[in-house]
């Protein structure tokens, strides 16, 4: 007897590099599909740019929060939130480490590229890693390869790939997508097209999410 394959549910993720919430509910996604490998769940990664307009070189940390913040103590009772509901999860955060808000259209087209080898959720996630434990500066292209090597591709193709100016124009394109689809807020998980949760969720209500999506769709 020859068992049906599961149906296939689609989830894109909406997301940033900048934001620490979409590092949490990333993180959280991937525990979530880990656990339930029965899911037969394929994710496609969107960006969400917070900062289109930021330069390609990024702007220092202590500029960017008194923009984003208005004064040092806002910004320390945010980061303080942030690092205390990371470290119940198991990730560490470092505020402290991150000198510099960078672009995160680069680090979006690496995504893309390792996407061709099955290697996009990897990279998402040391992606994250990288900014937010160690403060890399994302925004630069030898960092990138680096972490791209971390997982698997190739240094010199990845490097090749963001010297070059392939997929600038889509990322930007994604995210003007994503702002007319009236998505405003990141993270933000699409489930088969049809059913949308913003935040950063619990890995049980993803789980509930994309179980009903898979039940709707079954033959």
């Amino acid at each position: 007897m020859v068992l049906p394959r599961p149906t296939r549910i689609t989830v894109e993720i909406v997301f940033d590099f900048v934001c620490p919430w979409c590092y949490l509910g990333v993180h959280r996604f991937a525990r979530m599909r880990a656990r339930r490998y029965d899911l037969a769940i394929q994710p496609i990664w969107r960006p969400f740019l917070l900062n289109p307009d930021m330069p390609r070189m990024g702007v220092s940390r202590t500029d960017y929060a008194a923009r984003k913040f208005g004064d040092e103590e806002r910004a320390r009772r945010f980061y303080a939130t942030i690092t205390e509901i990371a470290t119940t999860e198991g990730l560490a955060v470092d505020f402290g480490r991150i000198r510099r808000t960078p672009s995160s259209v680069d680090a979006h087209r690496l995504v893309r590229f390792a996407a061709t080898a099955g290697r996009a959720q990897d990279v998402v996630l040391a992606i994250f890693q990288a900014y937010f434990q160690d403060g890399t500066d994302i925004g630069s292209a030898d960092s990138l390869v680096r972490i791209a090597a971390g997982v698997g591709l190739e240094a010199d193709l990845v490097r090749q790939f963001l010297l070059s100016d392939l997929n600038v124009d889509q990322i930007h394109a994604d995210n003007l997508y994503a702002h007319r689809l009236g998505i405003n807020g990141v993270p933000c998980f699409v489930v088969d097209g049809t059913a949308a949760i913003a935040g950063a969720q619990e890995p049980d209500v993803l789980e509930r999410l994309i179980e009903l999506a898979a039940c709707d769709a079954a033959p």
